[in-house]
């Protein structure tokens, strides 16, 4: 298999039919120390939800990522795995470089910008890893490392254009203002080649932009 190639049956079309939306809402992080693990998570600028605590036996922390619809939870009596276990988890970022220079500003020590260049990752092991972000900046090739006190491993792994099956083709959402700004900017670009091509300035560009936008969020053909 060659570097980045995807089966095709990665991306499955949903069932027609289903009760209603089924959507990932929480990941149990594993921690020896909840206050710790409570600084560390709001140095990195994360949302705190929730501190609840019942007798000493109890208790939950709940932090939410910026943008992220999914949160964390950790504490005491939150789960019997080992602290560190948690391993690989992925923050999908529009831009590889910013996140990690706004988390090193945070005092968060986070490792240089590198991408795989072995195919299927190889995080397990350095043999794939490259350092600098993907020199064509695809998709899911970028990636930067960093793990909290308790040696849980987190990634921030670039994603600009999804595959083909990965969102709703009715649904366009961005979960801040850099990830619509972004998306802004590679529709200028690509519009600019589109006017080089016609020959002639396309006075319905608005039009076009949001044809650009939902396609590439959709992973389909994009406009010409």
């Amino acid at each position: 298999m060659s570097s980045h190639q995807v089966r095709s049956e990665t991306a499955m079309e949903p069932p027609r039919a289903r009760s209603g939306d089924i959507r990932l809402e929480v990941v149990v992080i594993p921690v020896s120390d909840v206050d710790r693990a409570k600084r560390f998570y709001g140095k990195l600028g994360w949302r705190l939800d929730a501190d609840f605590v019942r007798g000493d036996e109890f208790r939950v922390v709940q932090f939410t990522p910026p943008g992220s619809p999914c949160s964390i939870i950790f504490g005491t009596g939150v789960t019997s795995v080992a602290p560190g276990w948690a391993q690989g988890l992925h923050l999908v970022v529009p831009d590889i470089e910013v996140a990690r220079a706004e988390s090193v500003e945070r005092g968060i020590e986070v490792s240089e910008v590198f991408h795989d260049a072995g195919g299927v990752f190889h995080h397990a092991g350095q043999e794939g890893r490259v350092g600098g972000p993907d020199p064509s900046r695809r998709s899911y090739a970028s990636f930067a490392s960093f793990t909290d006190p308790d040696g849980n491993g987190w990634l921030f792994q670039e994603v600009t254009v999804r595959l083909p099956g990965r969102v709703d083709a009715d649904a366009t959402t961005f979960t801040s203002s850099t990830e619509l700004a972004a998306a802004l900017r590679r529709a200028a670009a690509a519009h600019g080649e589109h006017e080089k091509r016609t020959g002639q300035h396309d006075a319905e560009w608005s039009g076009w932009y949001a044809e650009f936008i939902v396609r590439e969020q959709a992973g389909k053909e994009l406009p010409l």
